[in-house]
């Protein structure tokens, strides 16, 4: 099941940066207010908060740039430039879904969008009835700020953060057809992020929503404060937020049971529906976004291979056990029952129009692996490990010909950790255990790039040919998303190459 589009009389709103032509962008400011659309109920405000999330892909190109994607060699074709130039590192060409340009302007969109309610709801006579529609108005702006600032800018780093240039935070609805921007500080830009999160978390209230998964509802907004402060290193804000996701705290029912004799023998048509199902409970919140990546993910040029298998999911691991993730498909079409495509037609009896995938932004996995990264930092070893071991139930098998989980035998602890990762430091082990993990879980889903970047991994490339090695260093200036250039329009400086 997914979100409904928005209704056609919402799409008056005028797009931040998108490829609109001056005519068109003359048009529309011509034209009175009352003629675009009238927001003048709580319900229609609802309606046009739908659009208040990215409906875009970020995961082709943040995979692609992974460690996760290897050269398939020209037997997988020549590469798609959206798959391909990440891969080699390269500002990405096209402005087509799946780029990050389309992504930029999707977020924009979103957040105009937001800024649009908020615009109706500061204004109406009867602002206290639009309180949950602001408490996700405002989340939504923070979050779509947010992933743009974690892609088009500088890692957030305590030390470098009030110089290193952001991304611009809109706050208010666009009324000219090009206006100017300052993009400031990555800095400023997390404090505007946490201003409306912690402004917007406290008002929602999930009544309004026909299917809350599509949604911040409190726990999805508690989720995202869980990533935001890991970003941010304030770890016992991360611990805090993560244990409000779930009555209690306790994620471990709603960890996918990847292990489970009945899920390992579902159908793998099945299992990928189940993935993205919003009665699933490990999905926390999930979004309708135009892309190509559920059909092409598997036949790419560049991504998964028997090699990264080999350093991920078939190699040896602290538990000492085996995973229980399944993969389907031959060396060049590799993949794993995650992405569901779905077909929207242009009109009712068009035979033309777009694909749709629904993605999984916050999972209950990844607000585990959140808590559990913080509690390492916070030395608080036992409640890391038992979040580890409370994951690794869910994960590991003793082998493929007895495919369950033994606690005995599998248990991780400090012990384990110093041998395997040959450290006499069990916080560093910990650490690399999760970052491992999480590897694991979220192969396809493009999540590994952000622990790169914050880690400041060096990443390699090579071609299948041995021919080419391409090395994305700590402090390669790649290693930041370029800007679109109409942007520049707008008096936003590109980033540097």
């Amino acid at each position: 099941m997914y979100q409904p589009k928005m209704n056609k009389k919402f799409k008056y709103i005028l797009l931040l940066f998108a490829a609109l032509t001056a005519s068109s962008c003359k048009d529309y400011l011509e034209q009175a207010p009352d003629q675009r659309a009238s927001l003048d109920s709580v319900e229609d405000v609802a309606e046009l908060l739908t659009t208040a999330y990215p409906q875009a892909n970020y995961i082709t190109f943040t995979e692609a740039m992974s460690d996760n994607a290897d050269d398939k060699g020209a037997a997988a074709g020549g590469g798609d430039p959206i798959n391909r130039d990440p891969w080699y590192f390269e500002d990405v060409r096209g402005r087509e879904e799946d780029t990050p340009d389309f992504y930029w302007n999707a977020c924009y969109r979103a957040i105009a969008a937001a800024n649009q309610a908020l615009a109706v709801i500061n204004t109406a006579t009867n602002a206290a009835e639009y309180s949950g529609q602001k408490g996700e108005a405002l989340v939504a702006r923070a979050y779509a700020h947010f992933m743009l600032v974690s892609l088009f800018s500088k890692m957030y780093d305590p030390t470098t953060a009030a110089s290193d240039p952001g991304i611009p935070y809109v706050t208010e609805p666009e009324n000219v057809m090009i206006k100017q921007y300052e993009r400031k500080t990555v800095a400023y830009v997390y404090e505007q992020i946490e201003k409306d999160l912690t402004e917007g978390l406290p008002l929602l209230n999930g009544r309004q929503y026909t299917v809350p998964k599509y949604h911040f509802t409190t726990a999805a907004a508690h989720a995202f404060a869980s990533r935001f402060y890991l970003f941010k290193k304030d770890y016992d804000k991360v611990v805090a937020h993560a244990n409000a996701v779930f009555v209690g705290g306790n994620i471990l029912p709603n960890l996918r049971p990847i292990n489970d004799p009945v899920y390992r023998a579902m159908e793998y048509l099945n299992r990928e529906a189940d993935y993205t199902q919003a009665t699933n409970p490990a999905n926390i919140l999930l979004a309708e976004t135009r892309s190509i990546w559920g059909r092409s993910f598997a036949s790419y040029r560049y991504g998964f291979t028997f090699d990264v298998l080999n350093e991920t999911i078939w190699a040896a691991n602290v538990a000492g056990g085996q995973w229980g993730q399944q993969l389907y498909g031959q060396n060049l079409t590799l993949r794993m029952p995650k992405f569901r495509e779905h077909f929207v037609r242009e009109s009712q009896n068009a035979n033309f129009g777009d694909a749709y995938n629904i993605i999984p932004l916050f999972t209950a996995e990844e607000v585990l692996f959140n808590r559990a990264e913080a509690n390492a930092w916070l030395s608080n070893t036992a409640a890391t490990l038992k979040d580890l071991n409370d994951y690794a139930s869910t994960r590991m098998i003793l082998s493929e010909q007895e495919p369950v989980y033994d606690p005995e035998t599998l248990n991780i602890t400090t012990a384990k950790i110093r041998s395997f990762y040959r450290t006499s430091s069990v916080q560093q082990g910990l650490l690399a255990t999760i970052l491992d993990f999480k590897r694991v879980e979220f192969i396809f889903e493009g999540l590994r790039w952000f622990d790169l970047m914050r880690y400041k991994i060096p990443i390699v490339h090579t071609t299948a040919d041995n021919a080419t090695t391409i090395t994305l260093g700590p402090d390669d200036p790649r290693r930041v998303f370029q800007i679109p250039q109409e942007a520049t329009l707008s008096g936003i400086a590109l980033n540097p190459r």
